[in-house]
This record gives C-alpha cells, structure tokens and sequence, in this order.
C-alpha cells in the first residue's frame, strides 16, 4: 500500500484531495450511478472481486419504477411517479460504505494508538480554534431569537391596540342612551 512521508496511506490523501467538478446525476450515497457505481460494479463483475455479483438485469436498469404494497405504481405527493435504486445495486452500496467507514476507523485508531500526544494536540488546537466561531454564533442566534421575540411582542401588542379599537369604535355605533324609548 502506498504511503506519504509521514506513513498515511495513499487512500487517505487522495480522498482529501480536491478532484474535478462532480458529475451531476442520480446519487446514490451523495456519489454519481452513472458515472461511478455502474461502472464500479461492472468493472467488480468483470473481475470477479464481488462476493456475489450484480445481477446484469441491476447494471442494465438500475432505477427501476416503485410500487405500493398493492402492486400499484408509487407516486410522491407532488403527483409525479417514484423511482428507486435497483436492490443489489443499493445493497452493493450498502456494503461499500460499511466497508469505508470500517477503513476510516480503523485509520483513526490506528493513529490514535501511534501518535497520541500529537492526536490530543490537534484535538485541543482544533477545539481552541474553533471556539471563537462557536461564540460568534451563539451570540448571533442570541440576537436572532430576542429580535424574533421583540417583534411576537410587537405583533401581540398592534393586535391588542386593535382590537380595543374595534371595540371602542362598536361602542362609538350603538344607540345613545337618550335616544332610547322607555317601554312600558
């Protein structure tokens, strides 16, 4: 495995490091189907790496129109219909991610274990560094929230004043006293 200077292994700072612009398409796990998973999963096919392979029929229609438990075809409540991810290509995914996340914590580990001092310095640094924003923010949603609760103030009060108005204003209307007749 190829490994930087400092013995990071080459995945960790390639997957770090900027690329092109993304593809844009349909995603599954926030990564291009088109250009990325098909061609991943047909190249896997090809080589024979895949515990179980993908079926050709997955590969050949990966999204595939959903259905209600009825047999009926799905649609989102917008009217239109709803597609899914075929199931062994999400469930290719699936496993690619948990063998990812698998990689990153073993990563994690493996340094924490290596160089601990210089882990909780950069813990410390990052935390440190970080506080000033985390104040900036706490000050600014502080504002935000007595703004927000200034103008409920404001809005309960004009409806207050309002209403004692149309109140006033109905009293204003109704017959006066002395032009009332005494019924006997």
């Amino acid at each position: 495995m190829a490994r930087n200077k400092d013995g990071s292994p080459q995945w960790v700072i390639s997957g770090l490091t900027p690329t092109a612009k993304p593809p844009t398409g349909r995603r599954v796990w926030s990564i291009d189907m088109e250009t990325v998973w098909l061609p991943f999963f047909t190249a896997t096919n090809t080589m024979g790496d895949t515990p179980t392979t993908i079926p050709d029929e997955a590969l050949g229609c990966p999204i595939r129109l959903a259905y209600e438990k009825d047999g009926s075809v799905k649609f989102s409540k917008t009217g239109k219909p709803v597609s899914k991810v075929a199931k062994p290509i999400a469930d290719g995914v699936t496993l690619m991610r948990q063998e990812y996340i698998a990689r990153l914590m073993g990563y994690t580990n493996k340094v924490v274990r290596e160089r601990q001092e210089d882990y909780a310095t950069q813990i410390k640094r990052s935390a440190e560094a970080g506080q000033p924003l985390k104040d900036h923010d706490r000050e600014e949603l502080n504002k935000s929230i007595m703004l927000q609760m200034e103008e409920e103030a404001r809005q309960a009060l004009a409806e207050k004043v309002a209403k004692q108005l149309a109140e006033e204003e109905a009293e204003k209307v109704t017959t006066p006293d002395k032009e009332l007749v005494a019924v006997s």
